[in-house]
């Protein structure tokens, strides 16, 4: 297994995701039928090179090059961690090329030179492997029985994760504190917990509970600044290291608000929490396929919104028909239905 430490590669080796204008010209001039449209720019110091995701500069780059400079692309991206690790002679072998070769090439893809290359390489295979190699099957006739079932199997790992991660006391603790609260507000940044922060108010406004979601940080502590001790966060986070949510959960903490964290457990937004509901689901080794996490995000509120029902079932009951009431009312719905579509 590759293991990249970012300190032990150049120090200086910064992503800036901006558009240096002075960097593109020369881009331009020097290799007018090599410029590359990615969002790039030049570091300090180096009038030559061109920094961003290396994978995608090579691929997005690969029509334009020579062919010997291609069958060096082909060969680096058929088996990156060799090329991470191989000498440029044994680099040249590999793609049957010479050695100048894989050095030209280097630099025409904006590296300084070969080791330059494997440097950012090994900096774009950190992000994972299920990032760089396709999943079995893709692209054969297996791939759409395995897919389905995959799917299917992860959502139901993540529930099953919930159910076995969280305890009775916790989630008891949490909806009694959020049946008596003045107000609720919910935390979450990213993509699932944002959406899970949504559903919050979702599921506990027809409650009866005044309830509000917040995704945008600044948003967020102010929400937080006003909350006092009548009141109760729910701070989401899958990773439970989302510092906007950390900073607007200790915020509203420091004002008297009661934290209910729902996150992965012994994390840092865990630990600042009143009430920790801890969820971690392992990803799958797959970047294809969505993240089923957020169903075991949904069951935990789902299971939170119940509890705070169950803690006052005639007011909730009441607040529920008066809503299936007027959803009914000069509509062909359903009475046995949802409520709401």
């Amino acid at each position: 297994m590759l293991k990249v430490s970012y300190g032990s590669f150049l120090p200086r080796a910064q992503v800036d995701l901006t558009w240096g204008r002075a960097a593109m010209a020369r881009a331009k001039r020097n290799h007018p039928t090599r410029a590359v449209d990615a969002a790039i720019s030049k570091p300090s110091g180096d009038d030559n090179v061109v920094v961003g995701d290396i994978i995608s500069l090579i691929r997005q780059s690969a029509p334009s090059l020579s062919p010997s400079e291609q069958r060096v692309a082909t060969a680096l991206l058929a088996d990156m961690e060799f090329a991470v690790h191989a000498s440029n002679s044994e680099l040249a072998r590999r793609a049957r090329v010479s050695e100048p070769t894989v050095t030209r090439f280097s630099r025409s893809v904006g590296c300084r030179g070969v080791r330059d290359l494997k440097v950012r390489l090994a900096q774009a295979m950190a992000v994972g492997r299920i990032y760089v190699e396709l999943p079995p099957h893709v692209g054969t006739d297996l791939a759409r029985p395995a897919l389905w079932r995959s799917v299917f199997q992860e959502i139901r790992r993540a529930i099953a994760a919930a159910e076995e991660g969280l305890r009775k006391e916790d989630i008891e603790r949490a909806a009694e504190a959020i049946s008596g609260c003045s107000k609720l507000a919910a935390f979450g940044v990213g993509g699932g917990s944002t959406l899970a922060a949504a559903e919050v108010q979702n599921r506990f406004f027809r409650l009866g509970i005044a309830v509000s979601h917040a995704s945008d940080p600044s948003l967020m502590r102010m929400i937080a600044a006003t909350l006092g001790r009548d009141d109760v966060v729910v701070a989401i986070s899958t990773t439970g290291a989302a510092n906007e949510v950390i900073d607007a959960a200790s915020i509203a903490k420091q004002y008297g608000a009661l934290v209910v964290a729902i996150t992965k457990p012994q994390s840092r937004l865990a630990s600042i929490a009143d009430i920790a509901l801890g969820v971690h689901v392992p990803e799958a080794p797959d970047a294809l396929k969505p993240t089923a996490s957020r169903y075991a995000f949904l069951a935990t509120i789902d299971l939170l919104a119940a509890s705070t029902a169950y803690c006052k079932p005639l007011e909730a009951q009441a607040r529920m028909r008066r809503i299936k009431y007027e959803l009914l009312k000069g509509s062909d719905g359903d009475a046995k239905g949802p409520l709401g579509d």
